[in-house]
């Protein structure tokens, strides 16, 4: 197997294991836990894909850059909902959350 093969399958193995975490995660902080996951895994399929395919390395370290960006401006937003939704409901679980109040 080339490494190009196995970095791209490391970063479908942290893209899945991102997906269950988002799907069967309760708490918004693990769902923002396995967002991150998912992120870091596109980040690792950039950056192997530029350097082990025969492009040039920097875009692919641009584009990795841009996606640890996007990465922390999405946990900055999340982590302030998820003050905001504990401040109201006095909980950070997602049933609670979604629960209508009469």
């Amino acid at each position: 197997m080339s490494p190009l093969t196995l970095f791209q399958l490391a970063a479908l193995i942290l893209l899945a294991i991102g997906m269950y975490g988002l799907v069967w995660r309760k708490s918004l902080v693990g769902m923002l836990i396995s967002v991150e996951l998912m992120l870091n895994g596109a980040g690792l399929s950039i950056v192997a894909a530029a350097q082990l395919s025969g492009k040039e390395p920097a875009l692919g370290q641009l584009g990795t850059l841009l996606v640890m960006g996007l990465a922390a401006a999405e946990a900055t937003l999340v982590l302030a909902i998820v003050v905001v939704v504990s401040k109201r409901f006095k909980s950070i679980e997602t049933d609670a959350v979604s629960e209508l109040k009469g």
